[in-house]
């Protein structure tokens, strides 16, 4: 069957309803994340360095006697490197279908671009959310011991910062494929996270004065971090730190529909 015969079949190609194309394209993508072992070893790999973290982070805060804090502020902390288990696991989903060329089928059986491209989008959001959601609880169960006083614990507080640290991990997620879409290759789009997400915001904060603090305090990491921590001065209110946040998930997944347009697999 020609590729123009499949886009005319039913439940597929520019015939079906777009509600049930889509429905169809996430469970397509839903199915193919499960089917390989790299999204397991990455959550793995999240939940343990999460624990490692977390405990870490709340025996330095015992031992050095900081000030009392909440406990969820371990797990925010822990982000800065749990952060790229979600980035490898969104990038491997994209790129690992352009080495194999499965990306061709994938484009036969949902040839409007925009739909493959958002479907993969929300699979990874949703795994990264559900993720960050457990990362987080398990991550404040783990630094209540080590902390040993120097932290404090109110629900409200806590529920929302493992919202937030789920709501991150989202929005890392949905830009990852967005960036993976548009570089096409896992080393390109790794090296581009890698350096949006840790090396700039570490170089911005080493070298040091107001203004390239300032450009720190628009970047996704710092954004997130504004959004997640608790009991902290932060230069942007919540609203606009998670409109910040958006504004580079949206930005990315443009960049990457763009490219998935303009070139064919």
């Amino acid at each position: 069957m020609t590729t123009h015969a499949w886009a005319d079949a039913p439940g597929h190609g520019t015939g079906a309803r777009p509600a049930r194309r889509f429905s169809g394209a996430v469970a397509a993508e839903w199915t193919k994340l499960w089917s390989v072992r790299a999204p397991y070893v990455c959550l793995l790999a999240g939940l343990l360095a999460t624990a490692v973290f977390t405990y870490y982070y709340g025996s330095i805060a015992r031992i050095n006697e900081h000030a009392v804090q909440p406990v969820g502020n371990a797990v925010v902390s822990s982000t800065v490197l749990v952060q790229f288990a979600v980035v490898v696991l969104a990038t491997v989903t994209v790129t690992s279908e352009y080495t194999t060329t499965s990306i061709g089928a994938s484009l036969v059986w949902v040839p409007v671009r925009h739909l493959v491209h958002s479907a993969k989008a929300l699979v990874v959001a949703v795994v990264a959310f559900a993720a960050g959601v457990l990362y987080a609880a398990l991550g404040m169960a783990v630094a209540w011991g080590p902390f040993s006083g120097r932290a404090s614990f109110d629900a409200g507080t806590a529920a929302g910062q493992i919202l937030a640290v789920g709501f991150y991990y989202a929005l890392i997620a949905v830009l990852t494929v967005g960036v993976s879409f548009a570089a096409r290759h896992a080393a390109g789009a790794l090296t581009v996270l890698f350096t949006l997400l840790w090396g700039l915001p570490s170089m911005l904060v080493g070298l040091g004065g107001p203004v390239l603090h300032t450009l720190n305090d628009w970047l996704p990491h710092s954004a997130g971090d504004h959004v997640m921590r608790a009991g902290a001065a932060t230069p942007h209110p919540p609203a606009v730190a998670v409109l910040i946040l958006l504004a580079w998930a949206l930005a990315a997944h443009l960049a990457g529909l763009y490219v998935l347009r303009r070139r064919d697999a």
